[in-house]
């Protein structure tokens, strides 16, 4: 019997009563929504001009000549096409979200609230030093909470999100190694990696090699030590890894990476399994991007409201981007050029136009001081006791493909599903009939048709327990043969399952109208 994300039993017959045709084409509260260019009428507006005489020589010949292409609709119409738009979105508000490798958190509503006091949601990017003193020591309070936490002597801010943080880390790394005189072209990588370490490596203009892992999923410390050499400018590591498990030898890679002269970068994506529980800096690393949109629960969104500062340990805080935030006698500004930076400072450039995500800044702040440093221990913590929860309770219908304890997310891989003609891609799109928005699929790519799951520490046991309770039925139906329920799913969402070799292949990516 099929069931619900609340436990309860669906209805029998469901999904046909849900392929039945209706007349408005509309199926029940769920809207089937045009584009807003196909519900635009030529003429119709949401305001009312006043009838107004213009010249034919007004815009000095430049007066339009043919239509705009523009929708046409009233106001209540454009409100229901984006709310009717919204019903066909899944966000954290609605449920868990599992997804591994992203840490989608509940955005406590005291941050957003904070973010839009006056002062801070609309202070202008370009408002003088003398009208900022107070985002200047905001920044410079959440600058302090990074280095503490993280235990590294200097942080840059401006970068805005993760691969953003890591071009910023590659490039101190390149000017330190320059300032030694040094050529040093290549960037070790391992191959569990999250895939903008090496397009971001290569983007900095270094080659990159890769690193093989041991079969318990963790760096393989023999073929790093083969790779190291005099060319190797830097060594990155997502640490937990994209496994899901920490690297035990962390502190034996720091000592090999330095004894070769390397620098060691950590991706900071899982920075939320071991906040406040270990320093990064106390395990050897030079520099770390830390995802405030994730670990300090800032909302992520389209590739914009991110931040992505980077700390930087004492090999590397001289090579830090402008602006630098100082403080002195004349309060808080930022040294914006070359000129007049301190002694020793040795900048590479500058990483954006302004000074960071302010917004983020101000959320991210917010949560670390509503939960202190024993919160954030305590929320890392609970993170990691969610993801094994969900491991201990799956493991003996769906297979791990390592043994022992993970961190803050679960992968599990594909060998339980063969000889099912179910395949990871049926199990994860018949999760969205069920209410759940899929877990990460086939990544990391190390591991065989892999399902990695981060429930966070923000959902309650009973959320935990309901999210387990589907997912232990639907690997019980596939167990017992009934593949027709994940052939062709989801059948219950605004779309069904599209052809996603296509879509990679030719998107439709504007209208274009008749």
């Amino acid at each position: 019997m099929a069931m619900n994300n609340q436990g309860r039993p669906s209805q029998p017959g469901a999904a046909d009563a849900f392929d039945l045709p209706t007349i408005s084409g509309d199926r029940g509260l769920d809207h089937e929504e045009p584009l807003i260019f196909e519900l635009g009428r030529v003429g119709q507006c949401g305001v009312d001009f006043p009838p107004v005489s213009i010249s034919d020589d007004r815009l000095g010949g430049q007066r339009r000549q043919g239509a705009i292409g523009l929708p046409g609709l009233s106001e209540p119409e454009i409100v229901r096409h984006y709310v009717r738009l919204s019903r066909m979105n899944y966000a954290i508000d609605a449920g868990l979200y599992p997804l591994g490798s992203c840490t989608m958190k509940h955005n406590p509503r005291l941050n957003e609230k904070l973010a839009r006091l006056p002062g801070f949601g609309d202070l202008h990017p370009l408002a003088p030093a003398s009208a900022s003193q107070g985002a200047l020591a905001l920044i410079s309070e959440l600058m302090g909470w990074l280095t503490k936490l993280t235990g590294m002597p200097a942080v840059a801010m401006s970068p805005k999100a993760g691969a953003h943080g890591e071009l910023c880390g590659l490039l101190a790394i390149r000017a330190a190694v320059a300032s030694r005189g040094e050529n040093r072209p290549r960037v070790l990588v391992p191959e569990s990696a999250h895939g903008t370490n090496p397009a971001t490596a290569a983007f900095a203009g270094f080659t990159v090699d890769e690193v093989k892992a041991t079969p318990e999923g963790r760096v393989d410390l023999d073929d790093l030590r083969t790779k190291l050499g005099p060319d190797v400018a830097a060594f990155m590591l997502t640490n937990p890894n994209t496994c899901g498990l920490f690297e035990r030898d962390i502190i034996a890679i720091a000592e090999l990476v330095h004894e070769a002269g390397a620098y060691f970068y950590c991706d900071g994506a899982n920075y939320n399994a071991i906040a406040g529980r270990v320093r990064p800096g106390d395990l050897g690393i030079d520099a770390m991007h830390i995802n405030l949109h994730k670990t300090f629960s800032t909302p992520h969104g389209g590739g914009g409201p991110g931040a992505g500062p980077v700390v930087l340990s004492a090999r590397l805080a001289a090579f830090a981007p402008l602006p630098l935030l100082v403080h002195d006698e004349k309060g808080f500004r930022l040294i914006e050029e070359l000129e007049g930076v301190p002694e020793g400072a040795k900048p590479f450039g500058r990483m954006s136009a302004f000074h960071g995500q302010m917004g983020m800044f101000v959320r991210a702040l917010a949560y670390m001081l509503s939960h202190g440093r024993d919160g954030i221990r305590q929320a890392s913590e609970d993170a990691v006791l969610s993801a094994n929860y969900v491991l201990a309770s799956l493991k003996d219908v769906m297979s791990a493909p390592f043994e022992g304890p993970c961190m803050h997310e679960v992968l599990f891989d594909d060998s339980w599903l063969a000889g099912t003609g179910v395949t990871t891609l049926d199990f994860a799109k018949a999760m969205i009939d069920e209410g759940y928005h899929p877990m990460t699929m086939y990544f990391p790519l190390v591991v065989h048709g892999a399902m990695l799951i981060e429930p966070t520490e923000s959902e309650s046991k009973e959320s935990v327990d309901n999210f387990i309770h589907v997912l232990r039925v639907m690997a019980e139906e596939v167990k017992a043969g009934k593949k027709e329920r994940f052939e062709g799913a989801p059948r219950l969402a605004p779309r069904r399952r599209l052809d996603e070799t296509a879509a990679s292949r030719k998107p439709v990516l504007r209208w274009k109208g008749e």
